[in-house]
């Protein structure tokens, strides 16, 4: 919502809104984009009489401001019909779906047609550190959409993604996640079936080649042309270094990219096949994503204090965990991983994938656990990992425990989709302390 406000700015219109809980980078964004935004739901904004007011899935029905909407008959609308309407109609919509790698993969797509000079219009669910925003109306014919397939609204439960239409999809993976909306994995494919549906013969689809669930997708039907990417399919990157990319069999160059990750590696396959549906040939691609400088949150050093490098990621989902461990650890095969992590997301709250959770820590060479006020007992869960894992209630004594830890060489990455009350930067400060006291002795 934070995007598309800005994307309406852009566009000319007068932007104001409401949410709690705002924080930066978004809250910065918005300053900056001339957003007003208020702090809380009170009826009391009715007095601002827009044209229209546009809704964000987190609104329900008691919230005081919806209810008195409704009471006094005005016009309102979604997010997604109103981008629908308003920024997506008669343009190539480029559309990145899946559970995990969304964000990085919309960033990396639109690194590449921006390079290209097709000045794409772009909104991302995240701070890509490539451009000034996390949304742009762009003055090409495309727009590259990270496409959620979370509910619309509270007065629409089809999948955000149904209303974009686009014309060339990625579907990177497809997990259980989102339990607070859907019951299981086969809802949430079915909510794939029906954005398939909408795109018509010309339009691409572009899908991991490995994953079972996108698999049964596409088998319920399948209209448009389609492209597959990873191990098996038609666009491939070695394993190893040197990661040269290839189309069947013939090679179309080296990925090189800042972000470590064969993850990251199969992202950037699918938005170099999304990409070349957009008339960007593999070489422009791959020169692109040689200088992609990432997102926020994803694999971001915060810092080094002491030898101790203390990294942030959005990862929330146990697969997340396990790939993104995966990554650090390759990055700096002689250093301990250290798993810093809180089961935030309301899947993860309801303990939904709590049995993954052991499988997905085990690449760490130790973890501590935020538990907060969860309802199922977590300590239970990571039981079978020893002594290598430790669930705090209290989160100072938890980054105490993690600073008498931590040793010259230690990676601390910190998994969460939230602020996770600032904790990156209480390690830091926790770390300098430690380092200057140290010193002192000496």
């Amino acid at each position: 919502m934070g995007g598309l406000a800005q994307l309406a700015q852009a566009a000319g219109h007068k932007v104001s809104g409401c949410d709690v809980h705002l924080y930066p980078p978004m809250s910065d964004q918005l300053l900056a984009a001339g957003v007003r935004v208020i702090e809380g739901y009170g009826a009391d904004q009715l007095s601002i009489a827009p044209d229209i007011w546009v809704i964000g899935n987190v609104v329900t029905r008691g919230n005081p401001l919806m209810e008195a909407i409704l009471d006094g008959g005005m016009d309102y609308i979604s997010g997604p019909q109103w981008l629908a309407q308003n920024v997506l109609r008669n343009r190539h919509v480029l559309a990145v779906a899946g559970t995990h790698g969304k964000t990085t993969t919309t960033a990396m797509l639109s690194k590449i047609l921006d390079s290209a000079g097709l000045d794409p219009g772009y909104l991302i669910g995240g701070v890509p550190q490539d451009f000034a925003q996390s949304a742009r109306l762009g003055r090409g014919g495309q727009f590259v959409i990270e496409a959620d397939e979370y509910d619309t609204a509270f007065f629409d439960k089809r999948s955000k993604f149904v209303h974009y239409r686009p014309r060339t999809l990625v579907i990177n993976n497809l997990e259980f996640d989102h339990a607070d909306i859907f019951p299981d994995l086969t809802a949430i494919e079915t909510q794939f079936h029906h954005l398939v549906r909408t795109l018509p013969a010309s339009a691409r689809i572009v899908v991991n080649a490995s994953d079972e669930a996108v698999s049964r997708v596409l088998a319920r039907g399948c209209w448009s042309e389609l492209q597959s990417f990873g191990a098996g399919g038609m666009w491939r990157v070695d394993s190893s270094a040197p990661f040269r990319v290839w189309l069947d069999d013939e090679p179309l160059g080296v990925l090189q990219l800042t972000m470590g990750g064969q993850h990251n590696r199969l992202n950037a396959l699918a938005a170099i096949a999304a990409a070349s549906h957009a008339g960007v040939s593999a070489a422009d691609a791959l020169a692109a994503l040689a200088v992609f400088g990432g997102v926020k949150r994803r694999l971001e050093i915060r810092g080094v204090v002491g030898g101790v490098t203390v990294i942030d990621d959005f990862a929330h989902h146990p697969t997340a965990f396990a790939e993104t461990i995966a990554a650090v650890r390759a990055s700096n095969p002689d250093g301990r991983v250290i798993a810093i992590f809180e089961p935030r997301s309301n899947t993860m709250k309801r303990g939904a994938v709590s049995a993954l959770l052991p499988g997905s820590l085990t690449g760490a060479d130790r973890i501590f656990c935020f538990a907060g006020d969860l309802d199922w007992n977590v300590a239970e869960i990571l039981a079978p990992l020893g002594t290598a894992a430790t669930v705090h209630a209290d989160l100072t004594s938890m980054i105490e425990a993690i600073v008498a830890f931590a040793a010259d060489g230690d990676q601390l990455l910190v998994m969460s989709n939230g602020a996770f009350g600032d904790i990156h930067a209480q390690l830091l400060a926790r770390l300098g302390t430690r380092t200057q006291s140290t010193q002192r002795s000496a």
